[in-house]
This record gives C-alpha cells, structure tokens and sequence, in this order.
C-alpha cells in the first residue's frame, strides 16, 4: 500500500518517471531470472511505476533475491538511490549567499556522449543510458564501474548537440576503461573556476534554462567574467528521489 501511493505520488510530480520505469525494466531483465522476470511481468499491471518494486525491495532491504549478482544490487542502488556516490573534487573559492558559489574543480576525467537532434530532455535519456551501459561493463575490461555525480549537461548557446557525462571515480581516473561503443569517450576537464548556482526540486530543461539565466544575469551585475556561449546542468539525484533533491548550473570563469 505505501508503494502503491509512493508510485501515485512519483508520477503526479514528476512524469519523467514513467519513462524512467520503462527503461529500467527494459535494463534490469536483462539481468534477472526467469521467474523474477515473470513476476516483474505480473506487477507491472498494477501501476506505470510499479516495474520498480522488485528493485526497490532488493535495493531498500539488501536482499539481491531476483537478481543475478550482489554487484547489480550495489549498481542499482547507487544509479537510482543516489546512494554513496564519488563526486569530482573542489574547494570553495567565494559564496556570496544563495545567488552562487565559485568553486575551484580539480582536473579530472569524465565519461561523456553526444547526443544530436534531440530535445534536451531526450538527449539526456538517451545520453544516461549509454553512459550506464558503460559503467556496466560495455568497456574494453568488461569492468562494473561505480555511478558517479553529478551527471552532467553541456548546453551550447545555439546549438542542438548536447553532451552528456558520468565523472570517472578516483580508482579509474589514472587509467579508465576504453568504451567499446564508438559514441562513448574519455575526457578530460582541466582545472577550474566554476560559478555554481544551486536549487532544490525536479528539474525539467526549462528550469535549468530559467536558472542559468538566474546566475548570468547576477554575474552580470556583479561584473563577474564568464564564458557566456555555454553552461552546464549538474543533477544529482535518481528520479525516485522525492525530497532534499539538489541540482546545479554552472558557468566557467574567464
């Protein structure tokens, strides 16, 4: 019964989410047994969101009972609890109040994709699930590689590609596995000065756009340098996270 409204309430705030269930599912029975399979099949009637209750068990009461590996429960629960999660490092250099931050990010290596000719929001579909293929074992070692944060979005001023990225955590960072699918790619982004602004809720491309638009017009008035032509959206939460969720824009320093 609490699942059952948790689900009504997922999908009455954010919709994203019955596309998110769907691809879950499509992901995970690639992994489960033929009887979970069935099971998941039966539930999945009940409600749109409902493909996720067999995960959200095995992933809540660390049970793996339906899956094929331990290691596909700590995936799972890092990729869609937000859970235990690597991040790049920085040190804060300036916060003026809740307008931004400057933060001073390290160099670090990135696992990113293009996605062209999509809206934003498919591009970040699309651009997600290659990135966790890859994190998954789809690299030259047929290494499992832990989920990371933030997932990023570069957003080019009049542009329709958008680029899409995983932080490569600090075990990998010296030498990363090589992506099998020619779509996938290292990177690696030099030390920086980053304006950071920051705020709560789902975060759709247009209230991405609406705060970047915030935090230049607020650098503006401070007569605070930055690249204008692009910005980046850093989110760090699944989408069944429902509350104390975090999301980013960020511009770089000149």
């Amino acid at each position: 019964m609490h699942f059952q409204k948790a689900n009504d309430f997922w999908l009455k705030t954010n919709p994203m989410v019955t596309n998110w269930c769907a691809d879950i599912k499509r992901e995970v029975l690639k992994g489960l047994r033929p009887e979970a399979e069935e099971k998941l099949f039966d539930i999945r009637q009940k409600s749109p969101s409902a493909v996720f209750y067999p995960i959200y068990t095995a992933l809540i009461e660390e049970r793996p009972v339906s899956f094929s590996s331990g290691k596909m429960i700590k995936s799972f629960k890092q990729t869609f609890l937000s859970l235990d999660l690597q991040s790049p490092r920085w040190s804060s250099v300036e916060t003026m109040a809740k307008d931004y931050e400057l933060r001073q990010y390290e160099t670090a290596k990135w696992v990113s994709t293009v996605i062209q000719g999509e809206t934003q929001k498919e591009a970040m579909r699309q651009g997600f699930w290659k990135l966790f293929h890859y994190i998954q074992g789809k690299n030259e070692k047929e290494m499992k590689i832990d989920m990371t944060v933030p997932v990023t979005c570069l957003i080019k001023s009049g542009c329709a590609d958008f680029k899409i990225s995983f932080f490569v955590p600090f075990e990998h960072q010296d030498s990363p596995p090589q992506p099998t699918d020619s779509d996938v790619f290292i990177e690696e982004r030099k030390a920086a000065a980053v304006f950071v602004r920051s705020f709560g809720g789902f975060a759709s491309p247009e209230k991405y756009a609406d705060e970047a638009e915030v935090l230049a017009r607020t650098l503006r008035n401070r007569g605070q340098p930055f690249h204008e032509d692009f910005f980046y959206t850093a989110g760090y939460d699944s989408p069944f996270k429902l509350f104390n969720r975090h999301n980013e824009v960020w511009y770089f320093k000149k």
